[in-house]
């Protein structure tokens, strides 16, 4: 389990096959959740970047016990994710 921080938003939300499953566009430090966009525009991808973004109501909850590793770039988790099968 990794901890998470307001710091991580913005970064790249990546499954175990090293596949994009969205932006992270906030954080929940207390709860430990990332809430991420799985279909971000680029704007919204921009903004994000920025640390100017805000959780959707179409945005995936993903708990800090199913995230694997934080990087500078990106947040992946434990699972595949990608809709490919």
């Amino acid at each position: 389990m990794s901890v998470l921080s307001t710091e991580d938003e913005g970064k790249f939300l990546m499954d175990v096959r090293g596949e994009q499953i969205g932006i992270v566009t906030e954080i929940d430090p207390i709860e430990q959740v990332a809430y991420v966009d799985p279909d971000p525009s680029l704007t919204n991808a921009w903004l994000q970047s920025l640390g100017r973004g805000d959780a959707g109501e179409d945005d995936l909850e993903i708990p800090s016990e199913n995230i694997e590793t934080i990087t500078d770039s990106e947040v992946r988790v434990d699972a595949d994710l990608s809709s490919e099968t």
